[in-house]
């Protein structure tokens, strides 16, 4: 097992860009959505998050290091890590937002300091809830099937990744489809380019190629020249904050948190399904740990375990990528040069690559099951798809003025006019919220059902019928121009599980078995 590898650079191309994305996505969300100034996103935020990427990503190296000289093996490929995606999105709209607009709202004299600080408790209690995570990591893995992990992914990849940069591609087909083209013949045709040029980086410079030749890019103007930041720590904000927003935003951070463990535990899942087993319980640490460094350092974003390790370990990605993408993350927020690559290097360049995950990561969930668990995964899948249609609905909403300043509102009537084209967004809302869990519960019941273990399938739904009856699962409400989750309890659902269990407790005494029979 080497540190470095020449497929090291393959998965680092994908890696990058995937890590890249989430920084110009938290830069423009803190400076246009939220207002913060320049000097406190390029001066705290970013090189925050840029440490703690750092130190995510040297442990994950190491731990890869370690596997491998253990077994003997040398095609150990170590565990992706960055920034979560959904809870960059969920901080800034549900905690952040609201913070500073409440600030404004009661006359504070500094707003942004406001919502900085209520983005840093948020930060430092999702770490705290990881960090939580890992005295019990491995027996809620023992616990949980295999095609409930994998299956809860896939509906992930495929709505919230697969299905987003499919429809960037199309909407930009000259570089879309190219580099699709490289990426599917390179990895599904198990080829390479000759003179041993990296895939990612044929695929990468053939759409910045095409980008320029089409007017996609440059964007703006070239920016001004970078300079060097090194990230200061930020203790007294980060105590003021605690005192101030500590439990505040916990119906935010809590799900949230939760979230970041389950999704870890389900990618740790994943690489062992691919060959590569870890241990759940230092993972999490590592999460919960970086996390904290990030908020001490600044940062209002956790980090986590990426979806994705089989797609970098089929691209021949071992420990080298973690280094080379940790180093690239670190250099591009500490110089300002996020800026550059912006600029130079658009998104659509990269977005075969990831593209190409999303679909390693559906696959996985049917080849590494055993066959009669399909529906298991398919039911799984179809939460995640769900919520990512009902974002994808808020969103068209959204542009037809839903939510704006005079504009109407999302509330209760707006069911009743989807329902009358006999589109029930109520259940796509109440599916959206939690459906990390809805997924996992649904998915481990059929697995049990088809296993015939009835009993274990009743209580599966039982605890979904404790999730909703605590508010984790379904509960939400209306905004002005969103449905957020709230810890209410989902009565109606809690129920309705429970309802399930019952059918499945009472299964030994009225069913009958129907071997060799049509179904």
């Amino acid at each position: 097992m080497r540190w470095f590898v020449g497929s090291d650079l393959d998965g680092f191309f994908g890696l990058a860009v995937d890590n890249l994305v989430q920084l110009l996505l938290i830069d423009s969300l803190c400076r246009y959505v939220l207002g913060f100034d320049a000097e406190l996103v390029r001066g705290h935020i970013l090189p925050g998050t840029a440490l703690a990427v750092l130190a995510g990503n040297l442990f994950y190296a190491h731990q890869a290091m370690q596997l491998g000289r253990r077994t003997g093996r040398t095609d150990v490929c170590a565990l992706p890590f960055g920034v979560n995606t959904p809870s960059v999105f969920a901080f800034v709209f549900l905690v952040m937002l609201p913070a500073k607009l409440g600030a404004v709202a009661s006359g504070s004299a500094d707003p942004q300091r406001v919502a900085f600080h209520a983005g840093l408790a948020a930060c430092f209690g999702s770490g705290l809830i990881e960090l939580s995570g890992a005295a019990v990591a491995d027996k809620l893995r023992k616990v949980m099937p295999r095609a409930a992990l994998l299956s809860t992914l896939s509906g992930i990849a495929l709505g919230f990744i697969s299905l987003g940069f499919l429809f960037r591609a199309f909407a930009r087909p000259i570089v879309g489809l190219t580099t699709l083209a490289v990426v599917l013949l390179a990895y599904f045709g198990r080829v390479r380019f000759r003179g041993r040029v990296p895939s990612g980086l044929v695929s990468i410079a053939l759409g910045t190629l095409l980008a320029w030749a089409t007017g996609i890019a440059p964007s703006g103007g070239l920016p001004a020249p970078p300079h060097l930041v090194l990230p200061l720590p930020v203790a007294g904000d980060l105590i003021e904050a605690i005192r101030s927003h500590g439990l505040v935003y916990l119906s935010v951070v809590l799900p949230m948190g939760l979230f970041n463990v389950i999704g870890s535990l389900q990618n740790i899942e994943s690489a062992e399904a691919a060959g590569d087993s870890y241990r759940a319980a230092p993972c999490l640490a590592a999460n919960g740990l970086g996390t904290l460094l990030g908020a001490l350092f600044g940062s209002c974003f956790p980090t986590t375990i990426y979806i994705g390790h089989p797609g970098w370990k089929a691209m021949g990605a071992r420990a080298g990528y973690a280094i080379l993408n940790g180093a690239f993350v670190t250099v591009i927020a500490l110089t300002g040069l996020i800026a550059h690559i912006a600029w130079a290097v658009p998104i659509d360049a990269g977005l075969a690559i990831v593209l190409w995950i999303g679909i390693v990561m559906t696959a996985q969930a049917f080849a590494a099951t055993p066959r009669e668990q399909a529906p298991a995964v398919v039911i799984g899948i179809l939460p995640g798809l769900a919520a990512w249609g009902a974002i994808l609905a808020k969103t068209g909403l959204r542009v037809a003025g839903y939510g704006a300043p005079g504009g109407p509102v999302f509330d209760a009537a707006l069911v009743t006019r989807f329902a009358e084209s006999d589109t029930w967004i109520a259940g796509a809302f109440a599916l959206e919220q939690g459906f990390i869990l809805s997924s996992m519960i649904l998915s481990a019941a059929t697995v049990r059902v088809i296993e015939r273990r009835f009993v274990s399938a009743g209580l599966y739904c039982l605890v979904g019928a404790a999730l909703s009856a605590l508010g984790l699962m379904h509960s939400y409400r209306f905004d002005p121009g969103d449905t957020h989750m709230t810890l209410a309890p989902a009565w109606p659902f809690a129920v309705g599980y429970c309802a399930m269990g019952l059918i499945f407790f009472a299964a030994r005494w009225v069913t009958v078995p129907n071997e060799g029979e049509g179904h």
